[in-house]
């Protein structure tokens, strides 16, 4: 087989294969459901060899499994299992030193998912595949119980006719297994060992390999067949499973538990669907990060991994999402050789530095809680993309956004601004603030819109654009003003110019000059900077939108 994950049967791989296919509703497939255990259409028998579940990771059996409790059973099991492990192995070879005919091999798959911060292809309890020749006389349906060499408890033995090509053409697992050498043999019996809890998912499965459908539709069973279909290499069940989740309503809990699925290479292509969209969902039920701080604060790292991507992400500033994250990684990894690696390996790739404001910035590089490499390194990358000309940036966002969103600004309260600072021969800073078309569109007919908070002469500043109605009140108009943050009873003065962008020169023309002296909480401004109604300034043909973006400048200087 030229690719491990082959699915014969899927309409995936069907497609992929063959152009003119177009799958329908009722094309998932071949139904071979009327072969399932029919001996007339099998070429093998499967034996089912069904143990105990271990006391301490045993479910309740009183059918109201939760998705909670589903989670707190798997990751006992888990949990057991690697407890397991050295034992597993030294059973797996002594089985492996039992012959049983000389033309035969005997065959023992052990296949445990060692923990969850592994990658293998399992989550279950070891499983043991033994091939035997069958007598013609033996009982196919005992299912006496009795004891394993191990010591193990058999409960009850099962046996199936099963079809080798059908479950080979689905399953690499099972591929492998028949073709082994032994295809000759037309009574090979094929044991598979399974802990009780397994028994309904691993029935499930089989059904769908023949039939292509499944009789379950609870978030719960669904996670115990992706999760055995995982086992088995059935990539088409797990799509077929995760398909199946997806359109079940998403919690909160639900939601984390399909990030916390364990990880394999083909569980992960296979959910990842499923994982997009329990991402999505959390990305959109947090993103106003201020209204729902002390729940994310709550949540595990792959959550807030998925809240902290996303572009929607609702916070006053990039300043904001620095703070939290900080917050966040105290709060949880409370050693700070912790910290520094989770910060470093997970959480810093989704603060985007280039959008911090550089008071921000002058503190990550004396925050202990990144080490100095990466301090220095995403500073460095802040600051030089803060220096280039607008045009240079876009570009430079347009390139990377493929592999990484730190370029990009989130649906921030406060806008970012470009400030350049001169401490001679006087206090002064020119602050840069674009807007685009679409969001002053949204000002409409009485919104505003703030910048970050600027810095001069020590004190905070920023800019607000607002829809409003001119002085003689007769109609909509652009307005810009300069407000000073509340702050003690710092008093002094200040003069300031607004200009803008303005076609055909796109030179920045000044539109309102004055002085002003400013104490806690006031502002000053000029309520129709352009001098024309709100219809104008936002018409096709308007002479300050420059590729649908308006650029405005503020000059401040303090007067002596």
């Amino acid at each position: 087989m030229k690719d491990k994950n082959l699915d014969l049967f899927d309409p995936v791989i069907a497609s992929a294969m063959d152009p003119d296919y177009s799958p329908t509703a009722s094309t998932r497939g071949p139904d071979f459901a009327f072969a399932f255990n029919d001996s007339n259409f099998s070429d093998r028998v499967l034996k089912i060899e069904i143990m105990s579940d271990p006391p301490e990771t045993r479910p309740d059996l009183d059918g109201s499994l939760s998705l909670a409790d589903w989670a707190r059973h798997r990751k006992r099991r888990r949990e057991d299992i690697k407890n397991k492990t050295d034992l597993c192995h030294s059973l797996a070879a002594l089985d492996l030193s039992l012959a049983i005919h000389p033309e035969e091999q005997d065959l023992h798959c052990d296949q445990l998912d060692a923990d969850d911060g592994g990658c293998s292809n399992q989550d279950e309890e070891e499983v043991a595949m033994l091939e035997d020749a069958m007598s013609g006389d033996e009982d196919a349906n005992s299912d006496d119980v009795n004891w394993d060499m191990d010591g193990s408890n058999i409960l009850q033995v099962k046996t199936l006719h099963i079809s080798s090509p059908i479950l080979a053409a689905k399953s690499p697992f099972f591929y492998k297994l028949f073709s082994n050498g032994m295809l000759e043999s037309e009574q090979r019996l094929v044991t598979l060992r399974i802990n009780a809890s397994e028994e309904t998912a691993l029935m499930e499965l089989l059904n769908f390999m023949y039939s292509n459908t499944l009789s379950t539709n609870s978030a719960p069973a669904l996670l115990d067949v992706l999760m055995a279909a995982d086992k088995f290499e059935v990539a088409s069940c797990m799509r077929y499973c995760s398909r199946l989740l997806r359109n079940l309503p998403m919690t909160p809990e639900s939601a984390l538990l399909y990030l916390d699925l364990p990880c394999s290479v083909l569980m992960a292509e296979a959910v990842q669907p499923l994982t997009d969209a329990a991402k999505q969902f959390l990305a959109a039920r947090y993103k106003d990060l201020t209204k729902f701080q002390n729940e994310v604060m709550a949540l595990p790292l792959a959550g807030v991994e998925a809240i902290l991507a996303s572009d929607d992400l609702q916070v006053a500033s990039e300043d904001a999402v620095y703070d939290f994250v900080l917050k966040w990684a105290r709060t949880h990894y409370p050693k700070l050789e912790e910290r520094q690696e989770i910060l470093g390996s997970r959480l810093a790739r989704y603060i985007r530095f280039p959008l911090m404001s550089c008071r921000k910035l002058r503190k990550v590089l004396t925050c202990n809680d990144f080490n100095n490499e990466l301090a220095s390194k995403v500073v460095l990358e802040a600051l030089f993309f803060k220096s280039e000309v607008p045009h240079r940036q876009r570009i430079q966002a347009a390139d990377d956004a493929a592999s990484s969103r730190r370029f990009v600004e989130r649906a921030y309260k406060y806008r970012p601004v470009k400030v350049l600072e001169f401490e001679l021969p006087r206090p002064q800073c020119v602050v840069y603030l674009d807007l685009k078309k679409d969001e002053c569109l949204s000002l409409f007919p009485s919104g505003r819109v703030y910048s970050q908070a600027f810095h001069l002469g020590g004190q905070g500043f920023f800019l607000s654009a607002h829809c409003n109605m001119d002085q003689q009140s007769s109609f909509h108009c652009f307005g810009l003003f300069l407000g000073m943050q509340e702050k003690g009873s710092v008093s002094f003065a200040v003069d300031y110019e607004f200009a803008a962008r303005s076609k055909p020169s796109e030179e920045f023309v000044t539109k309102y000059k004055g002085n002003y002296t400013f104490t806690g909480g006031k502002a000053v401004g000029y309520r129709n900077l352009f001098g024309i109604s709100w219809a104008s300034f936002m018409a096709d043909d308007s002479q300050y939108f420059i590729n649908d973006t308006l650029h405005l400048r503020a000059e401040l200087t303090i007067k002596r």
